[in-house]
C-alpha cells in the first residue's frame, strides 16, 4: 500500500458517534485473510476492523472472489462484515474503496465499465499505441479488449495474479481484467441524470455493500492522483495516458476537489474513514503504514507538544500505531505494550484508537488483556510534573497515568 501524506480539504473532521473513553472501545485493526473469510474470532474484541479488497481474494488454490464468475469482491466483503458482526455485534466493521481506481472486480464499478455510454468516467489509453500495459486479455477468445486505461499491477490474473484465476481466464465481465482509472475531470459530468460524484457518492460509496448497509461503519479509501500521476500503478501510466506535467496537476486538483466531497458525505452520512484519522501528519490524510506518537527517542519532545489543548490529538480522530509501527510491526508479538498503551492515555482525545495500519494478510493479531481494563475517563490534559522534568502525568476517574521519559518507563496506578 502507498504511504503519502496526501491533502485532504475541510480541515480537522471527527465522527459524529458518541465519545467514549471505554479503553476496549478505542482499538482498531486492518485485518486481511486471502485464502478465504476471516475468522470472526480472530478480531473479537477489536472495536474497529477494517477490512482491506484482498480479504477472501482466493489466493493459490483456495476459493475467493477472484475464482468467481464474474468476480464479486464487493459481494464478499458484504459476507465479511456480516460474519463479523453477527460473532461480536459490538465491533464496528469498515470496508475497502478504491478514490481512483476503478476495480471490476467490484460489480458496482464493472456495470459502468462495461457501458460504453459511461467511458467518459474513465480515464483513456493516448491513442498513440506501443503501450506498456496490455490493451487485451490474451487468455480470452475472442480477446478482451478495452481502450480504456488499465494495467495489472495488482490484478488476479490465469494462471497466476495478485489472486489466481480459474481457466480459462479471469472474468470481470465483457472487459479485459486490469485496475482502470476513474476520470477525475468527469466529476460533474451527468449521465443518464447522474453525475460521477453522485454515483462515486450514493452507489459505490454508499451502495447496498457499502454504507446503507446499517453494519458498515466506515471505509479505507485507497490510493490517489497525485500532481505526478495516480499511485500504485505500472511505472508509465502517464506516458501511456499521455499527459503532461501541466495536465497531470489539473487532474490532481480534480482529483482533490472531488474526494473533498465524498469526505464531507461520509461525515454527513454518520460515518468515517481512515482517510481522515489524525496520525502526527501535517496535512492531508492518514497513512496506511502508521507508527507510534510518542518514542523512546522522542519521548519528552513530543508529549510536551502533545499535551496541549490544541494539540490534534485532541482537536483530531487520532491513530495511534503499537510499536514499532510503519508497516514494521509484527501483530502476534507486541513488544512495547505498556509504553504504547501509557502514551496513548496520556495524549488521547475524545476520538482515539490504538491500534495498527495496513501489516498484510494472513496475520494474526495479539489482543494484550489490558486492553479489557477499566482506566476510568481523564479529568484534565497530561502534563510535565515539573519544568524539564521530563515526567508526565495524567489523572483519570479510575488511574493515573505516567511516563518518564528519562528511563522510558511507563507506570499505570489504579486508584
Amino acid at each position: 500500500r502507498d504511504r503519502y501524506q496526501r491533502r485532504v480539504h475541510g480541515g480537522a473532521q471527527v465522527p459524529r458517534n458518541p465519545v467514549t473513553y471505554q479503553m476496549n472501545r478505542s482499538t482498531i485493526i486492518m485485518p486481511c485473510n486471502w485464502t478465504g473469510f476471516t475468522d470472526p474470532q480472530s478480531t473479537e474484541g477489536w472495536a474497529i476492523v477494517d477490512f482491506d479488497w484482498s480479504n477472501a481474494k482466493g489466493a493459490w488454490q483456495s476459493d475467493g472472489w477472484a475464482k468467481h464468475k464474474p468476480m464479486d469482491c464487493e459481494e464478499m466483503l458484504a459476507a465479511q462484515v456480516k460474519l463479523t458482526i453477527s460473532a461480536s455485534p459490538e465491533t464496528t466493521v469498515w470496508v475497502y474503496r478504491n478514490s481512483i481506481k476503478a476495480l471490476p472486480w467490484y460489480t458496482s464499478v464493472r456495470v459502468k465499465l462495461e457501458d460504453p455510454q459511461y467511458h467518459p468516467w474513465f480515464m483513456k489509453f493516448s491513442g498513440a499505441g506501443n503501450y506498456h500495459v496490455p490493451v487485451c486479455d490474451s487468455n480470452t477468445s475472442p480477446l478482451k479488449c478495452s481502450d480504456l486505461y488499465h494495467d495489472q499491477s495488482q490484478t488476479p490474473g490465469y494462471p497466476h495474479g495478485d489472486g489466481d484465476c480459474l481457466p480459462p481466464a479471469c472474468d470481470v465481465g465483457s472487459i479485459p481484467v486490469g485496475e482502470y482509472l476513474f476520470n477525475p475531470l468527469a466529476a460533474n459530468l451527468s449521465i443518464n441524470g447522474q453525475t460521477l460524484l453522485e454515483w462515486f457518492i450514493n452507489d459505490y460509496v454508499f451502495g447496498p455493500t457499502g454504507g446503507s448497509n446499517p453494519s458498515v461503519s466506515g471505509f479505507f479509501f485507497d490510493d490517489a492522483f497525485l500532481s505526478w500521476g495516480p499511485t500504485e500503478y505500472e511505472s508509465h501510466v502517464t506516458e501511456d495516458l499521455g499527459l503532461d506535467s501541466t495536465q497531470l496537476k489539473i487532474i490532481s486538483d480534480a482529483y482533490w476537489q472531488y474526494m473533498g466531497e465524498v469526505y464531507k458525505a461520509v461525515l454527513d452520512r454518520g460515518k468515517f474513514s481512515w482517510q481522515q484519522l489524525w496520525n502526527g501528519q501535517m496535512g492531508g490524510t492518514c497513512s496506511t503504514c502508521p507508527g507510534p506518537l510518542v518514542t523512546n527517542t522522542t519521548c519528552a519532545h513530543s508529549l510536551r507538544s502533545l499535551c496541549t489543548p490544541d494539540s490534534p490529538a485532541q482537536t483530531r480522530a487520532m491513530m495511534y500505531a503499537f510499536s514499532p509501527g510503519n508497516c514494521g510491526t509484527n501483530p502476534a508479538n507486541l513488544t512495547e505494550v505498556e509504553s504504547d498503551l501509557a502514551n496513548f492515555l496520556l495524549v488521547r482525545g475524545p476520538h482515539a484508537w490504538l491500534g495498527h495500519g495496513w501489516l498484510g494478510c494472513g496475520r494474526q493479531y495479539e489482543y494484550p488483556a489490558v486492553l479489557n481494563l477499566d482506566y476510568g475517563e481523564p479529568t484534565g490534559l497530561c502534563y510535565e510534573t515539573a519544568a524539564n522534568s521530563s515526567v508526565f502525568r495524567r489523572d483519570w476517574t479510575k488511574s493515573t497515568i505516567e511516563m518518564d521519559c528519562n528511563t522510558y518507563t511507563p507506570r499505570i496506578t489504579f486508584k
